[in-house]
């Protein structure tokens, strides 16, 4: 059965790089599971991705020696027990402002009797190249399981939930935090506010020992990221690194006006 490296990574206290998939593409995927990332995450909670689609793109990944990661939409067992059956490696769950909801998600990717997964299907072991039986001995020691703080609720609760066996790495969404944090008069928070709440994160995560992460704009962004310590980084994403190119296409032919800015990542 495969390692899975970007774990193992996590686990050496090195930083991994990956990008989200956001398009839903089947050629897209393929192209940059062959171009030297350590994971890519298929985002299931903000894209029209089907489970048919999914389940193509993970072994798409898995086929390329990449590793193929999903955020559910959220932290439920249903969600987490189709993906990781439908052959992804690990998770990514948006939201967790709890200890009750990060043992909750844990739960749902360890089978038991270390949490509840279900058993069953095809396709999980097929992309780590292992037999059923083979995959359901080690799927709990090779399943990725990271949690996203994303509210000063999460962040108040970061050490607890960091703490709990079987969280693998942190993961911060730099706009669903810093809308999280404005104020009742919908005032965003400062620069240096936001800042403060993301080196919250960082420091709850190496006092428990941790990794965290973010995603990142840009190549420049995630290298400063990893300076301060953090090891699971996303940087854009499918549709960020298309829209970007194309707007400086745009630009050059057409002027600064015809360029239009329409991915969040």
């Amino acid at each position: 059965m495969r390692t899975n490296k970007a774990k193992a990574k996590l686990k050496a206290g090195e930083p991994s790089f990956g990008t989200w998939l956001s398009l839903g593409d089947l050629y897209a995927t393929r192209v940059l599971a062959r171009m030297g990332w350590d994971w890519l995450t298929l985002d299931i909670e903000h894209s029209a991705i089907d489970w048919a689609q999914a389940a193509g793109i993970f072994a798409a990944v898995a086929d390329a020696g990449c590793i193929p990661l999903a955020r559910v939409p959220e932290g439920s067992h249903h969600y987490i027990k189709r993906v990781l059956d439908a052959g992804a490696w690990g998770i990514v769950v948006p939201m967790v402002d709890t200890v009750e909801q990060a043992k909750a998600a844990i739960a749902a990717a360890k089978y038991p009797p270390t949490g509840n997964r279900s058993v069953g299907g095809g396709m999980h072991s097929m992309n780590f190249g292992a037999s059923a039986g083979d995959y359901y001995k080690h799927a709990n020691d090779e399943i990725l399981v990271v949690l996203q703080t994303e509210s000063p609720t999460g962040v108040e609760n970061a050490e607890e939930i960091y703490s709990l066996p079987g969280c693998d790495a942190i993961f911060i969404g730099p706009n669903d935090l810093r809308f999280q944090m404005r104020k009742p008069d919908g005032v965003d928070p400062t620069t240096e506010e936001h800042e403060a709440m993301i080196q919250r994160v960082i420091d709850a995560g190496k006092k428990v020992g941790t990794p965290t992460g973010i995603h990142a704009m840009d190549v420049e962004s995630a290298k400063a990221r990893a300076a301060q310590g953090m090891q699971f980084i996303a940087v854009a994403s499918d549709l960020r690194m298309m829209t970007v190119k194309a707007q400086e296409a745009s630009e050059a032919l057409f002027g600064d006006a015809a360029a239009k800015d329409l991915a969040r990542y």
